[in-house]
């Protein structure tokens, strides 16, 4: 048999930032690939809405209002999650931010936050994954959302693209060390997709124009466009993939400036 499952059909899915944008697309593409789905985000309204869209998909959803920058709540979440469904399966690091300082003017406040909610989070959502795969023998995948903006410079402020950076790194260094456990670490990097963080900067004419004008497809993806490069590398039909970025980007990191 020579084409492998691209479904998610029993697994267990763990999916930070899960109430809005790419991080509710994806949850909500991966129970419809047939996983049930543990929502994690910081406001509770967000999360039961996402919810209520995956049970009616006949999915079960798991909502756990989490500080993914705190680890006593995060290892809370994820023994919590883990109890609930026997194990985690899979999970995507999406949960992130953004302030849009230049680097003369980022406080250590700025830093600070912009580096625990993109970086420290991932990398403590993975480490305590990790264990739970480990010890129940769980052959899973970790899935982090990095950026264009990790592996070219862009307008996006120097914390934010550290911390993407960072990312792709740590996604590398993660999958050398836990092979030997049967984890697979990859990431995916996105260029502008329509959601509630991108929408008043889409909205001006210029900052769009600019965009469209280094985006070979000529357009701003749609959040549809995320969830099968997700679902692909997270199910058995990328089994042999680890350590890898992925930019799903309309063709933007493949030209020259």
């Amino acid at each position: 048999m020579y084409l492998p499952s691209f479904n998610l059909n029993g697994k267990t899915v763990l999916v930070t930032g899960a109430g809005r944008g790419i991080g509710q697309a994806i949850a909500v593409g991966m129970a419809e690939a047939g996983a049930n789905i543990v929502l994690l985000a910081r406001t509770e309204k967000d999360l039961l809405h996402t919810s209520k869209t995956i049970q009616e998909k006949g999915k079960q959803a798991l909502p756990i209002v989490t500080d993914v920058t705190n680890r006593e709540q995060v290892q809370k979440a994820v023994k919590q999650a883990a109890e609930h469904f026997g194990t985690i399966d899979v999970l995507v690091n999406n949960a992130g931010m953004n302030i849009r300082s230049k680097a003369l003017n980022v406080t250590d406040e700025e830093w600070g936050t912009i580096m625990d909610t993109n970086l420290k989070s991932a990398f403590m959502l993975s480490q305590e994954t990790a264990r739970i795969m480990k010890e129940n023998g769980t052959q899973g995948s970790i899935l982090s959302i990095s950026s264009v903006a990790g592996h070219i410079a862009l307008r996006t402020g120097v914390v934010y693209a550290s911390t993407k950076a960072a990312m792709i790194q740590m996604t590398k260094v993660l999958a050398f060390e836990w092979a030997e456990y049967g984890i697979r670490v990859n990431s995916i990097g996105p260029w502008y997709f329509k959601t509630p963080l991108t929408e008043k900067l889409l909205a001006d004419e210029e900052y769009l124009k600019d965009i469209l004008a280094v985006t070979p497809l000529n357009r701003v993806g749609e959040l549809s466009e995320l969830v099968g490069p997700a679902v692909f590398l997270s199910s058995e039909a990328a089994n042999y993939i680890t350590g890898q970025t992925l930019f799903v980007d309309g063709g933007m990191t493949i030209q020259g400036f």
